[in-house]
């Protein structure tokens, strides 16, 4: 079974305070984080022609400008996964004080996920990881995070 996973993840009242795009919203996760989740469209009408942000599949062009921006407020994350059947990439960047403070990361399988997670504060406290711990496990496609907003 697919897990394909496009978002950004921040702590949720930096999140509430600084998300404005339109297509998507704020979906609390554990752990006092929250995603905003970027399917197709959104990430499509946020790319504004410039050179993608590497090494990334589904990263807007021009997001990471914005991304640090609301850096300034606090660590936010950037994580995209694309797993089948056990194998496929998990990717993520972490911005904090307006610049990039880890990442790009792109390894295939598990793992950058979890640690951009620790940068922004989560824990694994009794779970396999942050990745569960936070419950990004809850939905398989990023489109069905928009349902739990």
């Amino acid at each position: 079974m697919a897990y394909v996973l496009s978002a950004v993840v921040a702590a949720e009242p930096l999140l509430r305070r600084v998300a404005d795009l339109p297509g998507t919203r704020v979906v609390p996760l554990a752990q006092g984080l929250a995603m905003l989740p970027l399917p197709d469209a959104v990430r499509a009408a946020l790319d504004d022609g410039t050179r993608p942000f590497t090494p990334f599949h589904e990263f807007p062009g021009g997001l990471q400008h914005t991304l640090a921006a609301w850096s300034d407020a606090g660590p936010v994350a950037y994580i995209e996964a694309d797993i089948w059947g056990g194998t496929g990439d998990q990717s993520v960047a972490v911005w904090g004080r307006g610049a990039l403070t880890l990442g790009p990361l792109v390894e295939p399988n598990a793992g950058p996920i979890s640690l951009a997670l620790r940068h922004l504060g989560a824990h694994a406290d009794g779970h396999h990881d942050e990745f569960d711990a936070v419950g990004l496990g809850r939905h398989r496609r990023t489109e069905a995070w928009l349902k739990d907003a």
